[in-house]
């Protein structure tokens, strides 16, 4: 509606006012000064009452005036402006901080919602593995099929991303203490630096616009809790946000895995990409048709109770998860090796029977198992330094325990039975060990849009 049908000087005569009422069809005009400032409101119902008191319809319109009128401001919001109209106003005039009229609003008139800017967010899991190490990678699943178990916990990779108007890519990695800017795509993938990972997922994506992108994670880097495809999936999480055709959870498994795997070259298995978008307490199973992910449902008190038996613990140490994956890609040629990599999937089946009857102290117990068995699949996996910590832990009560990941360094998972828990944590404390508390996380990634108030 043209606003100026709706404003009338204040001087002008109450002829003059009904003839702009009867042009705007709406009952109403609002005064304006000689600024042009709203100063009152007359109805034609003000007009009729006012000339049932013998005024003249030529005297001016202002002895009709309202100065007490009901208005909003442009940042008023649409719940209050709802209520006043639901209530018995009609009409609302919005108005700026000078006063002067920014348009009517009306039943029929309200505004239309401004579609906003908005960046995403999303963050994803690392897992703690449990069994079948070894058994996920292709050349051996594809011949003898592999299983793993493993859960997620809560130490998340955090990353947020915002669509640049430019073709300019931001890139701001707290975990690498690294900024970076470019003008352009082609530049940044041809950028010989530290964003190798950042980089080859991007290549995966490949997106047709710039971008900023502000990565941080809670956990070290090289440490054993398949950091990289957590990495990996916090940003294809993020962009998957301005998909229309979205990918689902398996398509974002794979897109990490090719992102790592075929771009970046780093050897390794599947089941850190699958984890850490699926999330929660998994049985997994490869063979060369398809991967298929197993949900583990535990009652409430043995998950509760598996999760105070656990502890996690730093050993400051960094490993290399490609080289060693490629001197057990080596190794697993060997027949004995393969040997051990089947018992060990087949420990695995045991241990996911343990758990689901609550049989923890065994499930304890198969986790030494599985890392004599793990610790037999290369000789870079471990090193007097990780056994001797290994050692002293069963001497001070663990009952059970695995180097976590590929191996050579970062974090032991212990299975510890509960009145021993103490002595373990005092002894780690005296060797100067970090426990790093977690919680079973059931949601895997998870990514999500917010209104850009910048």
């Amino acid at each position: 509606m043209h606003k100026d049908s709706f404003v009338i000087h204040f001087r002008a005569s109450i002829r003059e006012a009904l003839l702009r009422i009867d042009n705007n069809h709406h009952g109403f005009v609002l005064l304006t000064d000689d600024s042009d400032r709203v100063i009152g409101v007359v109805t034609d119902g003000d007009i009729r009452r006012r000339l049932l008191e013998n005024i003249s319809i030529d005297d001016p319109i202002e002895v009709c005036s309202n100065p007490h009128f009901v208005y909003a401001n442009p940042s008023t919001p649409s719940e209050q402006l709802l209520k006043q109209l639901d209530h018995k106003i009609k009409f609302v005039p919005v108005l700026d901080d000078q006063k002067k009229l920014v348009r009517i609003i009306t039943k029929q008139s309200l505004p239309e919602k401004e579609e906003l800017k908005v960046f995403s967010r999303a963050k994803a899991p690392v897992r703690i593995s449990f069994g079948g190490g070894g058994s996920d990678v292709s050349p051996y699943f594809t011949e003898h099929g592999g299983a793993v178990i493993n859960a997620t916990v809560s130490i998340f990779s955090h990353s947020v991303l915002r669509i640049r108007e430019d073709q300019k890519i931001f890139i701001h990695s707290l975990d690498l203490r690294e900024v970076a800017e470019f003008d352009n795509l082609s530049l940044f993938l041809n950028y010989k630096g530290r964003f190798g990972l950042i980089q080859s997922v991007v290549r995966v994506i490949n997106p047709k616009f710039g971008f900023e992108l502000y990565l941080n994670s809670d956990f070290p880097m090289s440490s054993g809790l398949g950091g990289s495809a957590v990495v990996a999936a916090s940003i294809l999480g993020c962009f998957n946000q301005f998909r229309k055709d979205k990918w689902d959870q398996y398509e974002l498994a794979e897109l990490a895995f090719q992102a790592e795997r075929f771009y970046l070259g780093v050897s390794g298995g599947w089941q850190d990409q699958y984890a850490t978008v699926f999330g929660g307490l998994n049985f997994m199973e490869f063979n060369k048709d398809q991967n298929v992910i197993h949900p583990i449902r535990l009652n409430k008190e043995i998950l509760l109770e598996l999760e105070e038996s656990l502890v996690l613990c730093n050993t400051l140490t960094t490993h290399d998860s490609g080289n060693i994956h490629d001197d057990q890609k080596e190794q697993t040629k060997k027949g004995d090796v393969k040997r051990m990599i089947q018992e060990n999937v087949e420990l695995t089946y045991t241990m996911r029977n343990h758990l689901l009857r609550g049989r923890l102290n065994e499930f304890g117990q198969c986790l030494d198992m599985a890392w004599e068995l793990k610790r037999m699949f290369s000789s870079k996996i471990t090193n007097p330094k990780l056994d001797e910590i290994y050692e002293k832990a069963k001497t001070n009560g663990v009952l059970g325990g695995k180097l976590l990941g590929a191996g050579g360094g970062g974090f032991f998972l212990f299975y510890v039975p509960p009145f021993k828990k103490h002595s373990i944590l005092e002894w780690m404390n005296r060797e100067g060990l970090v426990y790093t508390p977690f919680k079973f996380e059931d949601t895997g990634l998870q990514s999500w849009l917010v209104r850009d108030i910048e």
